[in-house]
């Protein structure tokens, strides 16, 4: 896989789409929620932006619980050593796999179609 450097402008447009809350936020608002959020704190997609780490705010449900078909896809990610911020990204770009939609559009849909377009992009 080839490395880049992901612009501000990437980042910038993923904050306005989708939000990109601060892990310090994530946690503070999954344990207003009432349950223990270490569980859930283990399982998030998380991006390193400088000296800050973000939370996507599409791995998210309106009600703050994980989306169903983002998490198997992140662990598929990091079982095939994808950096945190190259799931996000390949999350909201346009893949040839699924007929020019982004992932992130795909949630809602069948996960097989998703899990071979990440191994696809892993293999690039």
């Amino acid at each position: 896989m080839i490395h880049q450097t992901i612009s501000d402008q990437t980042w910038a447009g993923i904050r306005t789409e989708f939000t990109l809350p601060t892990l310090a936020q994530v946690h503070r608002r999954l344990s207003e929620l009432g349950e223990d959020p270490e569980p859930i704190m283990r399982q998030l997609v998380r991006v390193f932006i400088d000296d800050g780490t973000f939370c996507p705010g599409f791995q998210f449900l309106p009600g703050g619980q994980l989306h169903p078909t983002v998490t198997p896809l992140f662990r598929r990610a990091m079982e095939l050593k994808l950096p945190h911020n190259y799931f996000t990204v390949w999350m909201v770009t346009k893949s040839r796999d699924l007929a020019g939609a982004r992932p992130v559009d795909r949630l809602n849909a069948a996960s097989t179609p998703l899990m071979k377009a990440l191994e696809s992009f892993h293999c690039q």
